[in-house]
């Protein structure tokens, strides 16, 4: 029945991969939830069926069927008293599957389908999806709704098209990850697409971590000026109703919001501790367990952890060699302390003199070198695997993307585990985000609040203790200098010469090239772990092991 009034419930879920039955649990609840607050639709972020990114779970026959009739039922649903709802999941018609945003109403199914698809960083939709043609409005109540779906809103076609048909709301169901910065670039885009359009937009974004990505949420409606109208917090499930209005030829809301700024620092923190939470739990494991050098990488890690599961469910182990100092292993009990979390002690020093016994004969008549080193890293990666083994906790490994970027870590040493809470944070970011989390405990946090992480682990020089008086800066130049240069080379894909104007040595740009080259069969086989960047290593940058080209001129002889 047409009407002047249109009540939209914004559900900000967080949805799991391939778990059908549980994400239609959760439409169903923020239906209720939608039917309580008054609201004559709710909607939800794209694939919230089947959960984002799917991948190629959708190219599986029976898994778009189950998705079919798990949308069929709630469209069944909608019979009794209740809002109407717009869910997103794999639609197949005529043999060609898309990205479907879909009405559900009084037992009925309109679909729209995905019409840009992202093949992208992170995002490969054209892998397994086929783009729907521009979509055509949605009449529901008398009033007229555009359904862009995530890319959607990227660019002006799509909303171009549905503002020519007059429609009075544009909905727009989001499956967008986290990076540094995106948010500001959500909000400007969608401003574009409202001034573009004249119509106001409705952003549904999802929340929660899967696999290497992790979804903020921030999900806001803006109202035809472009003034935001609703913004929902970000890092957890939420919902918040907004009521629009008939106003001359479009649509109004009385309510004015002025979203928070999530500051750096914070927001970084938060997709680890989410990213983590959900790797976990959506996995199943009862808790995680570290080494706890005493370094600022593990003490982060762990107060990360703490925060994601709470002290209960982290274990920390000590693993000293014959190097290790004696203030490391007061800095890791320190940590450990402050934190709350169960600490082991595991010396390695005779296990390792035992491997290289082992080796002795064979290494007869060569020089102790790093082969020495690593065999203290395996062995430690060996002795976590081990109380993994036997507790089921997944071991969290504590590298952060500087040592990453350059190979500066073991395989099947320090670089074993199942997790990376650092993966795409460099070292100069950890110095920060520690100083941070010692002043402030995250909004999702279930850590205690406090230093938690020691100031001597703080400032002193980074060390990896696999030989005496051994200190990063023996290997790498300072991470400040390491870090400008990598973000150069990583983020931006900038050619040495001009990595080298902006004041860094031209030999060291072009090692720290070959290294970050040379190093890439490492970080094939390195553990996943959450997107922080514009560009992380794996899904985002994807490098071939096997590559001989280096940016350096050569010189062309004239014939």
């Amino acid at each position: 029945m047409p009407t002047d009034a249109l009540a939209v419930a914004l559900a900000q879920v967080n949805p799991t991969v391939g778990d059908l039955a549980g994400n239609v649990a959760l439409v169903r609840r923020a239906r209720a939830e939608g039917a309580a607050a008054g609201a004559d639709l709710v909607v939800l972020p794209e694939l919230v069926i089947v959960g984002y990114p799917p991948e190629d779970l959708v190219l599986r026959p029976a898994f778009v069927r189950a998705c079919r009739e798990m949308v069929e039922e709630l469209a069944r649903d909608t019979l009794k008293p209740g809002p109407a709802m717009i869910v997103s999941c794999p639609w197949e018609v005529d043999g060609r599957l898309h990205n479907a945003a879909i009405l559900l109403e009084a037992g009925g199914m309109t679909p729209r389908f995905k019409h840009e698809l992202p093949n992208y960083g992170v995002f490969d939709e054209k892998r397994v999806f086929v783009p729907g043609p521009l979509p055509d409005a949605v009449a529901f109540r008398g009033f007229r709704l555009g359904l862009p779906i995530c890319e959607d809103m990227w660019t002006p076609a799509v909303t171009r098209h549905l503002g020519a048909q007059g429609v009075d709301l544009m909905i727009v169901p989001n499956g967008s990850p986290f990076e540094v910065d995106k948010p500001d670039a959500r909000l400007r885009l969608a401003r574009e697409r409202v001034a573009e359009s004249g119509v106001p937009l409705v952003y549904v974004n999802q929340v929660g971590g899967q696999d290497e990505l992790v979804f903020d949420g921030a999900s806001f409606a803006l109202d035809a000026s472009g003034a935001v109208v609703a913004s929902l917090p970000p890092w957890r499930e939420a919902m918040y109703l907004v009521r629009w209005h008939r106003a001359g030829d479009g649509l109004a809301c009385s309510d004015r919001v002025e979203p928070k700024a999530d500051e750096r620092a914070a927001s970084i923190y938060q997709a680890m501790v989410l990213g983590l939470r959900d790797y976990v739990r959506k996995n199943r494991f009862p808790g995680v367990v570290l080494g706890l050098s005493g370094g600022i990488d593990s003490a982060l890690s762990a107060a990360v952890a703490v925060d994601a599961l709470g002290p209960g469910r982290v274990i920390g182990v000590r693993l000293p060699s014959r190097y290790t100092s004696a203030l490391s292993q007061d800095d890791a009990e320190t940590c450990a302390r402050a934190l709350g979390i169960r600490l082991e002690t595991i010396a390695v020093a005779q296990t390792v003199r035992e491997a290289e016994a082992a080796l002795a004969a064979v290494f007869a008549g060569r020089e102790a070198d790093v082969t020495e080193e690593n065999l203290q890293a395996r062995v430690r990666g060996l002795l976590l695997m081990a109380i993994s083994n036997k507790f089921g906790h997944m071991v969290l490994t504590t590298g952060n993307k500087s040592e990453m970027s350059v190979g500066y870590a073991t395989l099947y040493g320090d670089m074993c585990g199942g997790y990376s809470v650092l993966k795409d944070v460099y070292k100069t970011d950890v110095y920060h985000l520690a100083h941070w989390r010692n002043g402030c405990v995250p909004d999702t946090g279930l850590g205690p609040a406090g230093m938690v992480i020691p100031a001597s682990t703080i400032e002193r020089p980074p060390t990896a203790e696999l030989r005496p008086g051994q200190t990063d800066q023996d290997s790498l130049p300072p991470y400040d200098v390491l870090d400008g240069i990598l973000r150069g080379l990583v983020e931006e894909e900038r050619g040495i010469d001009d990595i080298a104007a902006a004041g860094y040595p031209l030999d060291l740009v072009r090692r720290i090239q070959h290294l970050l080259f040379t190093a890439e069969y490492k970080r094939r086989q390195a553990p996943p772990g959450v997107k922080i960047t514009r560009r992380s290593f794996g899904r985002d940058r994807r490098y071939p092991i096997t590559n001989a080209f280096r940016d350096v001129r050569t010189p062309v002889e004239k014939a």
